[in-house]
């Protein structure tokens, strides 16, 4: 891959897709070609299998932490030709949720007894196995879970077809995912962390994208 490939993470809600959009504008102002990406990707096969069980279908399958991984996972392994692509016509990439978002989600459903269990269970899969890229920089988004709640539930009420589903309407799983994340951040989990607050210096973070 050609492109440096950074990766902004965080729960429901985070603001994720609006630190996604500044950070593009911001480096395309600065010469720079961007692809972006965001996962799941609603509209296809296994993203929309995962959605499907998230809001009550699929026969259970959401019980299953395991499961929804594997759906997850295979999401990202589908999208591995478009991934390449991206790489190979931009000079960065922007992935809005990546490998590490089925990393602190599966740890926060199995807790925190098979936590390293799970992280080391995602990281073989995706990267070992199904062969995905490791990003050059993954990106935490640290929102407090209660802000991130309420701009959750905010777009639900403003967008009729957003409702919430399962994951986050469930605000004891939403906390452990916080501290799943913020495991992984502090541990490096596979790649270079940086770690931002509700409020991040987008100026900042793309200094820190192109000095990679």
């Amino acid at each position: 891959m050609n492109g440096r490939l950074a990766v902004i993470e965080g729960l429901d809600g985070a603001g994720k897709n609006t630190l996604t959009t500044a950070l593009a504008a911001e480096l395309t102002g600065r010469g720079l070609t961007v692809g972006r990406l965001a996962f799941p990707r609603y509209g296809t096969l296994h993203a929309d299998l995962a959605a499907d069980a998230l809001h009550g279908g699929q026969a259970g399958t959401a019980d299953s932490p395991h499961a929804m991984a594997l759906l997850f996972a295979m999401d990202r392994h589908a999208a591995s030709g478009e991934l390449s692509a991206l790489a190979e016509a931009n000079d960065v990439v922007l992935l809005d949720r990546y490998v590490a978002s089925n990393a602190a989600y599966t740890a926060a459903r199995l807790g925190a007894e098979r936590a390293d269990e799970a992280v080391e269970w995602i990281g073989a899969l995706e990267f070992e196995r199904l062969g995905l890229p490791v990003p050059d920089l993954q990106i935490l988004l640290d929102t407090p879970v209660a802000v991130a709640a309420e701009r959750a539930g905010s777009r639900e009420v403003s967008d009729p077809g957003r409702a919430r589903d399962r994951y986050e309407r469930d605000s004891t799983l939403q906390a452990d995912t916080s501290r799943a994340y913020r495991r992984l951040a502090e541990t490096s989990w596979r790649s270079p962390w940086t770690t931002l607050g509700a409020e991040p210096d987008v100026h900042e973070l793309a200094d820190v994208v192109v000095g990679l």
